[in-house]
């Protein structure tokens, strides 16, 4: 411990002894390059933070031409699909007595967008972002019905084709209304924004904003 506080009182003589040596003036021109090393490191991290700064506010994301058409081929989009059941009936009243039909039919609602729907400017970039503008949800196919597999549970008296198909109509109206609801289509809805989230991300599209147009 002495040893080491010996050679420190040594070093302090020496630097003593080199000060000495230097004139006022030389004393000064040491002080005053030492503050320009100074100001001018400081000058260069103001200047390197300045440029990043101004290089983030400035970020912009770009859509080619290509890629918008890739993703209009997708054409019909399906987010939602929904299976119904409806037993359905109908009475011919007669003079010697009511006939009676009661049939059962099964269908399949596809909900989703169909990208031939897009308007003009659909998608679009905003500094950072990129923004679309999804047609609205719909019904993609409105065939749901399986006639084919479609079977009586009741039945009396005599019924032509055409009055099945009515029956099959009065089907069609009551599934229209049991699944084509607010509930399922904002459900279609987030199932679409959640997948063209996903594929534009993919794309390298870090922020992306999803509507829908009413």
């Amino acid at each position: 411990m002495a040893k080491r506080k010996k050679q420190e009182e040594s070093i302090l003589d020496i630097l003593r002894l080199l000060l000495s040596g230097l004139s006022r003036t030389a004393l000064v021109v040491i002080a005053v390059v030492a503050v320009l090393l100074v100001a001018g490191a400081a000058f260069v991290y103001w200047l390197l933070g300045s440029n990043n700064a101004s290089v983030a506010t400035k970020e912009h994301v770009e859509l080619s031409p290509t890629q918008i058409e890739r993703i209009k081929a997708i054409g019909q989009w399906e987010f939602l699909t929904v299976s119904d059941e409806e037993l359905v009936d109908t009475v011919r009243h007669g003079f010697f007595g009511d006939d009676e039909l009661v049939r059962i039919y099964t269908g399949t609602l596809r909900l989703g967008i169909d990208m031939a729907d897009v308007e003009e400017d659909w998608i679009r970039t905003d500094g950072d972002t990129l923004r679309v503008m999804l047609p609205p949800v719909r019904l993609l196919d409105t065939n749901f019905i399986d006639e084919a597999s479609a079977r009586s549970f009741y039945e009396s008296g005599r019924w032509t084709q055409a009055d099945r198909k009515a029956l099959a109509r009065k089907a069609r109206q009551k599934m229209l209304a049991r699944c084509l609801t607010p509930q399922n289509i904002a459900s279609a809805e987030q199932n679409a924004a959640a997948q063209f989230h996903q594929m534009l991300r993919a794309m390298g599209f870090p922020y992306v904003s999803i509507r829908f147009r009413r």
